[in-house]
């Protein structure tokens, strides 16, 4: 039996959007913020100019979407929270608003804003921490490692290393507490480190012990690499940084030793990501149709290029600098395929609106 127009509003279109809103939804603002960054640190300012305005765009109407389901549906939204496979997507709306706090002090200076948000982002840090892992630890009935596990996961080492890379920046600003700041996000660095070193031990055992089927092979495991560049970003700002704290200057050479080993790490990781992709893609035929989870494949190639950059800095080796001069134009085709299917997903959705007709749209 068909349904009623009436159902099949826009209004019940956008509130089926709200009530499925991904946690990762995020995302998209992480990989846009740090692909422009790294345009920003590459010499292409206008690009980052116009990724800064995007982003700002889409981080307004992120925030007025999840606050929307918070209020509407909050029961879904908690479910989700305490769900093992789902749950760790809440800690890309920490890290993305570290990355528009990054954004906003690099590319305009604004130094209260990008407080606000860092702020903002270590509040959220500790509420969406220790509500998740609370959650799935003491849930009576919990998943298998195949279920429950995914590249998602290593987002909550992101999301903490992204409180230490903004909160270093920002540290200068406030010249009476800068060595309170600047221990603050050498701790956090530290807890992204250890949140890396354990979830990424159970995700190379799901790779490599557990049977993998090409489907479950998603963009989210690129995250594998995206974990340890932004942690070598981290450890080279606080290394940049080390001048304004007598800690961090005793501290320099084993943040230096500790963060070559997440590039090191990270570059080893990349062409592997390649040869599975092309055994997901072109062997087994896994169709590449846009979801938001290629968002989360996007934000890794952005950060390594700025991490990479950064690193060459703190080492004071120029030979680095060649790796991002040429890793910044896969970022950017990258994040250019994956908006283009973003707008062909947003104009398939405005067209099956269109469809329903005005009268239907009218009534609602």
């Amino acid at each position: 039996m068909q349904q009623p127009q009436s159902e099949w509003s826009g209004t019940h279109i956008a509130r089926d959007w709200i009530s499925g809103l991904s946690p990762a939804s995020f995302a998209l603002v992480m990989a846009t913020g740090i692909v422009s960054m790294a345009g920003e640190a590459l010499g292409f300012h206008r690009i980052a100019m116009g990724l800064l305005a995007l982003n700002l765009v889409a981080f307004t109407i992120l925030w007025a979407m999840t606050l929307l389901r918070l209020v509407l549906h909050p029961e879904r939204l908690l479910a989700d929270l305490r769900t093992h496979s789902k749950g760790p997507g809440y800690f890309t709306i920490v890290a993305g608003t570290s990355v528009v706090g990054s954004q906003l002090l690099i590319l305009t200076d604004q130094a209260d804003l990008a407080t606000g948000l860092w702020m903002l982002a270590l509040g959220l840090w500790g509420l969406i921490s220790y509500a998740f892992f609370t959650s799935v630890i003491v849930h009576p009935s919990k998943p298998s490692i195949e279920e429950g596990l995914s590249g998602v996961w290593l987002i909550a080492s992101v999301a903490t290393q992204s409180i230490a890379v903004l909160g270093a920046l920002v540290a200068e600003h406030f010249p009476t507490h800068q060595e309170d700041i600047l221990f603050l996000c050498l701790l956090f660095y530290f807890m992204g480190g250890m949140l890396y070193l354990n979830i990424m031990a159970l995700v190379f055992q799901r790779l490599t012990f557990l049977a993998v089927e090409p489907g479950s092979l998603t963009p989210p495991y690129w995250i594998s690499m995206g974990a340890t560049a932004i942690a070598t970003q981290a450890g080279a700002t606080l290394v940049l940084h080390a001048g304004e704290s007598p800690l961090l200057l005793e501290l320099a050479p084993f943040i230096k030793g500790f963060t070559l080993f997440f590039w090191a790490a990270g570059t080893w990781w990349i062409p592997l990501l390649i040869c599975l992709a092309v055994w997901t893609h072109w062997r087994k035929g896994v169709p590449l149709v846009y979801t938001p989870l290629f968002w989360g494949a996007v934000f890794p190639l952005g950060m390594y290029t700025v991490s990479t950059h950064h690193l060459a800095m703190a080492l004071d080796m120029e030979v680095l600098r060649v790796i991002p001069a040429v890793t910044i134009y896969a970022a950017f085709l990258a994040w250019g395929l994956t908006f283009f299917g973003l707008l062909r997903r947003l104009v398939s959705i405005l067209r099956m609106v269109t469809r329903l007709g005005a009268s239907g749209l009218g009534r609602e």
